[in-house]
């Protein structure tokens, strides 16, 4: 979706200043608000994509005066209420009006090893790639009003397959409870001029991971 969240090749913002990659929290809450996150993530009741689309969903005034984890927070609470796990009433009040629903628990002992092996994405599909390594393609012109996984600044332009990865659940129904709808998956490598024309380095190149929906021949 054409929203506050995709900021790539946006001026305006100041320079990035990357952190020491050690650190990660600010604050306290920062840590619970991780947890609360990857626990409720394990709850089942909604996908990555659909967690994503929450995110992006904020209106643009709240989501660009927020920081990274009041963004997650805002979009667990919609997630949350969108789902009748809780209730805005119980949100602003603090507390529970009733027992809980049941849902998949995530215990302290298990997090690490939930973790580690991670969720897999990929799927077995019948159609062959209708892409190659080498072959050169173009982003195609879309703004969906849904969650997507292709930037903005690609649209429209063209690019190289790097590799071809197996195909993967796609994000865009998979966001929109449309069921998985597995394509195949490239890596679709851009040079930065043809992204941001002559004032950009020309030894530099962008790769970005593209569906084979995102994507037409050049």
């Amino acid at each position: 979706m054409n929203g506050a969240a995709d900021l790539g090749g946006m001026m305006g913002f100041g320079p990035v200043v990357p952190e020491p990659e050690d650190h990660r929290f600010d604050a306290e809450w920062q840590r619970r608000a991780l947890a609360l996150t990857l626990a409720m993530g394990a709850a089942g009741r909604w996908s990555i994509d659909e967690a994503r689309h929450a995110r992006e969903s904020i209106p643009p005034p709240e989501y660009l005066t927020s920081s990274y984890y009041a963004i997650w927070v805002r979009a667990l609470e919609d997630l949350l209420v969108a789902h009748g796990l809780v209730t805005r009433a119980e949100l602003a009040a603090g507390r529970a009006d009733g027992p809980g629903e049941p849902v998949r628990v995530l215990r302290a002992g298990d997090v690490r090893a939930a973790l580690a092996a991670g969720t897999p994405y990929s799927r077995q599909v019948a159609s062959p790639a209708r892409f190659a390594a080498g072959q050169r393609v173009r982003a195609r012109v879309m703004n969906p009003v849904g969650h997507t996984r292709l930037p903005r600044y690609v649209r429209g332009r063209i690019g190289t397959v790097v590799t071809v990865h197996a195909a993967h659940v796609l994000p865009d129904s998979n966001a929109r409870g449309a069921g998985e709808s597995p394509q195949w998956l490239y890596q679709v490598r851009f040079d930065a001029r043809e992204l941001w024309g002559e004032d950009a380095d020309p030894a530099s190149t962008v790769d970005v991971d593209a569906w084979e929906s995102y994507l037409e021949p050049a």
